[in-house]
C-alpha cells in the first residue's frame, strides 16, 4: 500500500467522541462533523484513496458507513464498487460470511457477481475495531475468486487488535484512536 504523508489532524478534529452511546461503557465515534465539511471529506476520500495499491479493479465496502468512503473511493480510483449487506438486504444470489460479535454471530453478504473473478479488491470501512466485520469482507472478497489487495479505514482502534483478524492482508488508516 502506499504511504501517504499528509497531515490528517482536520479529520480528527471533525470526528467526535461521545461516550456511552449506543450503550454505557461504549466509546462512539461520530462522523458526522467530518462529512458535513466539504475539506475534511475530500481529505478523507484522498487519503483512504492514496492508501490503494496500483491496479485496483474493485472497492468492497460493508454498510452502512463504509458505503460513504467506500463508493467515494472507487468513484476517485476508477474502479467499480462492491456493496457488503447486512442480513435480508439483497435482492439475487448472494455469498455469505459469518462473523463473531461481543454476544453471538452475524453475517454479511454480497451479490455473487459483484466482482469479476480475479478482481484485486481494496477493502474500506470508516473504522476498524474488533476486525470482524472487515475479516468477514475479505471471506466474501476470496470466495468470489477475487483477491484481497489491502485495507484501509477512515479510524483505527488499535487497542482492539483488528488489524491481526485481517490474516495478513495490507492495512493502514487515517486516523488512530
Amino acid at each position: 500500500m502506499k504511504k501517504t504523508s499528509q497531515d490528517f489532524s482536520l479529520l480528527r478534529e471533525r470526528i467526535l467522541d461521545v461516550p456511552d452511546f449506543p450503550r454505557e461503557g461504549i466509546l462512539f465515534r461520530d462522523i458526522t462533523p467530518l462529512l458535513a465539511d466539504a475539506s475534511a471529506f475530500a481529505l478523507a476520500v484522498e487519503g483512504l484513496a492514496a492508501l490503494a495499491p496500483e491496479g485496483v479493479d474493485a472497492v468492497a465496502a460493508p454498510e452502512a458507513r463504509g458505503f460513504i468512503f467506500g463508493a467515494a473511493v472507487a468513484a476517485r480510483l476508477g474502479a467499480g464498487f462492491a456493496l457488503v449487506r447486512k442480513r435480508g438486504k439483497l435482492p439475487r444470489a448472494a455469498l455469505a460470511a459469518e462473523y463473531d460479535l461481543e454476544y453471538g454471530r452475524d453475517a454479511i453478504f454480497m451479490h455473487s457477481d459483484s466482482l469479476r473473478p480475479g478482481a484485486r479488491v481494496f477493502l474500506v470501512d470508516d473504522l476498524l475495531a474488533t476486525g470482524g466485520t472487515l475479516s468477514a469482507a475479505a471471506r466474501l472478497v476470496t470466495d468470489a475468486e477475487c483477491q484481497p489487495v489491502a485495507a484501509a479505514c477512515l479510524i483505527e482502534l488499535g487497542a482492539l487488535g483488528g488489524r491481526e483478524k485481517l490474516g495478513g492482508i495490507p492495512f493502514d488508516a487515517l486516523v488512530r484512536a
